[in-house]
C-alpha cells in the first residue's frame, strides 16, 4: 500500500535532515550561522555585532600567542606514564651493573671451546653452581666451567656461557657440542646504559618503555612538564549537571560541554579544572571568570559567545582582560572568543555541543598539546567519496562532520576496488549543532573550502578521522526506531544505525548510502532492495493507565476534546495511524482533511517511538500513537488497532558484505530476541 494517504506530510522534521533541537550550553544555538546578532548586554542598549570575522589562520595565531605553559614539576615514578620530561636524564650507574648471562647454561673460557662439535665435544670439568641474584662463589679455571641461570654474574675467570641445550652431563663432567666466542650470550656492564651516557632527553613522551628504563636507573621520580590547567564553565540558566534533578519543561538541559571538553583537555596533556556554571548574569560570569583565570593558564568558557542580547562575556573579557578576537569565519563555531583575563588565557567556544568539541579539537587542543609539551597525534585520513550532494555557500570555512561505509566486496555489485577511495562513501553528519549524537555517529570531518557551493554525488573528498582508530562501521543501518531492533544490533559487529523513520531509511536506501534500512507498517518499498527478515509488532494508542478517558479508538480522538501527540511523518507509525484516519473517513463519509483538523495535536509530533508515549505518561498528552511494549514498559494503557509488519531490507550491491551476512545469519534465529516484548511476533 502506497503511503500517499498520509497526513503528515507537512510535518516539521525531516529525519532525515537537521534537527535543531536541543540546545546545550545557553548559547541558544549558533546564531552567527543565520546572520549577525546583536547583544544589549546587561549595560546599554548598544549591539554587539560580528562586523569582521577573523580567519582560521589569525585563529590559530592568536592562540598561539597566549602562555599556557606551567613550570615542571617532579612527579612520583608509578604516576610518570603519559608525562614529558622536563630535562634530560643522564645514568648515574652502569645498565646492567655487571657482567651477566643472557641465557641458562655453562659459564667457560671461550678457548677451552674451540674446536668442539657434536662428534668431538669439549669436556670440562664442572667447577661449581651460580644462580640469578647471588654472588658467584667460584671462579673458573682453564678445564673447568660452572652451571649458570639466566641474568646472574659471570664468575671470575668466566668469558662466554654456552646454552644448555648444546651439552650433555656425566657425573662432574660437562661435555661442551659447540664452540664459543669471548662474550657470546653474555650482557656486559654498560651494555643497556653506560654511567654518564645520556639516557633520555627533554620532550621525550613516558610510555612503559621509558619507564622501564627509568627504573633500571633506580630513578623513583622525575622532572616533567607542568600540565597546563584548564579552568572550564559552562553558561547558560537552563543547564543542570548530569545527576542533578531535571525540568524539561522549563527547558533545562543536562550540561554536555563540560565533561566532553574536560575530557578533551585531559586527552591533549592539560589537567581540567570544572567550575559552577555562570547562567547568563554579568556579575556571576565576571566572578567566576576572574576566579578560574587566578588558577589556571588557561579558561575555557562554552556559550553566552553569540552577539545577541543575553550573551555576556566578551564584556567581562572587555572589562577585566584583553579581547583579541571575537568571531572566526568557520563553521561551525562563528561567535569563537580569544583573549586575556588577568594573567590567564581565555578562549570562548560555542554552546552546541558538537560546535564547542569541533572547535576546541581544531584550535585550543594543538595549543594544550604545545605547552603539555605532547606530539601531536598520529594523524589520519581516508579518501571516499560523497554519497550524496551536500550543498554549501556560506562563504566561510566549513567543517563537515561526516560518517564512513564501506561498499562492500570487490566487483560490479560490491562498488569496486574493496581497497580504494570508490569503495569508501561519505555521508554528512548533520543532526543539528545541538544533537549530541552527532559526537559519536560522526567518524571525521572533511575541510570545505569557503568558495565551494556544493560537494557532488561522487566527489572525491579526503577526511581526517578523529583517531587513527577510526573504523567504519560493520553494517550501517537506518530507518525505523524499534525495540527489537534495538536488542538485534546488541548481537553485531560495530553496528551504526541512524533512527530516520523508515520513509527516511527507504529514501536513503535507495539513493544506495545504507547496507540496509529498516521499515514499519504500509511504506511503499523499493522492489530492488532485498528483503532480510523481519517480525511483526502490534501497535496502537497509548493512553493514561486504567484509559480514565474510555478511549476506545481514532474516532474518540476527532469526536471528544482530548489532547493527541504524533509521530513525525518518517514513522511507520505515522503513516499506519494516517491510514487508519483515512479509512475512518471513509467510513464517515467525510473528507480526511477534516478528520485530521478535528483531532487536537495531529501535527503536534515527536520523533522516537516511546516519545508519544512518554508525554501520556507524563501528563502532556491523553493519548499517542505507540507500542503495545512500549505501554507495558511505561505501565500505561494501551488502545490496539492492529498489527504492523518490520522489514530489514537489504542494499542490494552489499548482500556480500560480512556485516550484512552476519545481519542476516542473526534474523534467522530471532525469536529469542523478541521473547519479554509484549505484542511482538516472529515471521
Amino acid at each position: 500500500m502506497s503511503d500517499e494517504r498520509d497526513d503528515g506530510g507537512n510535518d516539521r522534521h525531516d529525519g532525515d535532515g537537521h534537527d535543531h533541537g536541543a540546545v546545550d550550553a545557553g548559547d541558544h544555538g549558533d546564531h552567527g550561522d543565520h546572520g549577525d546578532h546583536g547583544d544589549h548586554g546587561d549595560h546599554g542598549p548598544d549591539r554587539k555585532e560580528f562586523r569582521d570575522l577573523a580567519t582560521p589562520e589569525a585563529a590559530h595565531e592568536a592562540i598561539a600567542s597566549l602562555d599556557l605553559a606551567s613550570d615542571p614539576e617532579s612527579v612520583p615514578l608509578a604516576e610518570a606514564r603519559g608525562r614529558v620530561l622536563a630535562e634530560r636524564v643522564d645514568a648515574d650507574l652502569d645498565v646492567p651493573g655487571f657482567d651477566r648471562a643472557s641465557m641458562d647454561g655453562y659459564a667457560v673460557r671461550a678457548r677451552d671451546t674451540f674446536g668442539a662439535d657434536e662428534a668431538d665435544p669439549a669436556r670440562l670439568e664442572l667447577a661449581g653452581v651460580v644462580h640469578a641474584g647471588a654472588e658467584p662463589e667460584v671462579t673458573v679455571e682453564s678445564g673447568t666451567c660452572a652451571e649458570i641461570s639466566t641474568g646472574a654474574v659471570m664468575p671470575d675467570g668466566a668469558d662466554a656461557v654456552v646454552m644448555v641445550e648444546r651439552t650433555s652431563q656425566s657425573g662432574d663432567t660437562i661435555e661442551i657440542r659447540t664452540a664459543v666466542t669471548p662474550g657470546e650470550h653474555v650482557m656486559f656492564a654498560g651494555a643497556d646504559v653506560a654511567a654518564g651516557a645520556r639516557a633520555l632527553g627533554p620532550g621525550t613522551e613516558l610510555t612503559p618503555r621509558e619507564v622501564g628504563l627509568l627504573s633500571a636507573l633506580g630513578r623513583d621520580e622525575v622532572t616533567v612538564r607542568g600540565k597546563p590547567t584548564v579552568g572550564v564553565v559552562s553558561t547558560g540558566d537552563e543547564l543542570v549537571r548530569p545527576g542533578g534533578e531535571l525540568h524539561s519543561e522549563r527547558g533545562q538541559i543536562y550540561d554536555v560541554n563540560s565533561y566532553t571538553v574536560a575530557a578533551g583537555i585531559e586527552e591533549a596533556g592539560g589537567e581540567p579544572r570544572l567550575y559552577p556554571h555562570a547562567g547568563d548574569d554579568y556579575e556571576e560570569m565576571e566572578r567566576l571568570l576572574v576566579e578560574a583565570s587566578e588558577e589556571c593558564d588557561l579558561v575555557l568558557s562554552s556559550g553566552s559567545t553569540s552577539a545577541s542580547a543575553v550573551d555576556v562575556v566578551y564584556r567581562v573579557i572587555e572589562a577585566r582582560g584583553d579581547l583579541l578576537l571575537h568571531g572566526v569565519a568557520v563553521k561551525p563555531g562563528k561567535p569563537m572568543l580569544v583573549g586575556r583575563v588577568g594573567e590567564s588565557a581565555y578562549v570562548g567556544l560555542p554552546g552546541y555541543p558538537v560546535s564547542a568539541l569541533t572547535i576546541f579539537r581544531t584550535f585550543v587542543a594543538p595549543a594544550i598539546r604545545e605547552a603539555a609539551g605532547k606530539p601531536e597525534p598520529r594523524t589520519a585520513t581516508v579518501a571516499g567519496t560523497m554519497a550524496v550532494r551536500e550543498r554549501y555557500a556560506e562563504g566561510r570555512m566549513r567543517l563537515m562532520p561526516v560518517g564512513l561505509v564501506e561498499r562492500g566486496p570487490a566487483g560490479p555489485d560490491g562498488g569496486g576496488d574493496a581497497a580504494g577511495a570508490g569503495n569508501v562513501l561519505v555521508y554528512p553528519v548533520d543532526k543539528g549543532s545541538g544533537a549530541t549524537t552527532s559526537l559519536v555517529e560522526a567518524d571525521g570531518v572533511v575541510v570545505v573550502d569557503p568558495d565551494t557551493e556544493y560537494l557532488a554525488e561522487g566527489e572525491a573528498v579526503e577526511v581526517q578521522l578523529f583517531s587513527p582508530d577510526v573504523r567504519p562501521p560493520t553494517a550501517f543501518g537506518v530507518g525505523e526506531d524499534d525495540p527489537a531492533l534495538s536488542r538485534l544490533l546488541d548481537r553485531l559487529d560495530r553496528p551504526r544505525y541512524l533512527p530516520a523513520g523508515s520513509r527516511g531509511g527507504l529514501r536513503r536506501l535507495r539513493d544506495g548510502v545504507p547496507d540496509f534500512a529498516v521499515a514499519a507498517g504500509p511504506i511503499e518499498r523499493d522492489p530492488d532492495a532485498v528483503d532480510l527478515g523481519g517480525w511483526t509488532r502490534e501497535w496502537g494508542l497509548v493512553v493514561p493507565a486504567g484509559n480514565p478517558d474510555d478511549v476506545t479508538g481514532i474516532g474518540d480522538l476527532a469526536d471528544r476534546e482530548l489532547r493527541f501527540v504524533n509521530r513525525d511523518a518518517n514513522s511507520g507509525l505515522r503513516t499506519s495511524l494516517g491510514n487508519a484516519v483515512a479509512d475512518l473517513a471513509a467510513e464517515r463519509g467525510v473528507d480526511r482533511h477534516e478528520l485530521v483538523e478535528a483531532i487536537d495535536g495531529f501535527d503536534r509530533s515527536v520523533r522516537a517511538h516511546e516519545s508519544p508515549a512518554r508525554r501520556v505518561f507524563g501528563g502532556d498528552a491523553d493519548a499517542g500513537p505507540g507500542l503495545r511494549a512500549t505501554a507495558e514498559k511505561l505501565g500505561a494503557g494501551f488502545v490496539s488497532l492492529g498489527e504492523q509488519d518490520v522489514r530489514v531490507l537489504a542494499n542490494p550491491g552489499r548482500v556480500e558484505k560480512p556485516g550484512v551476512i552476519e545481519l542476516r545469519e542473526v534474523l534467522r534465529d530471532f525469536d529469542d530476541v523478541l521473547e519479554g516484548l509484549a505484542g511482538y511476533g516472529g515471521e
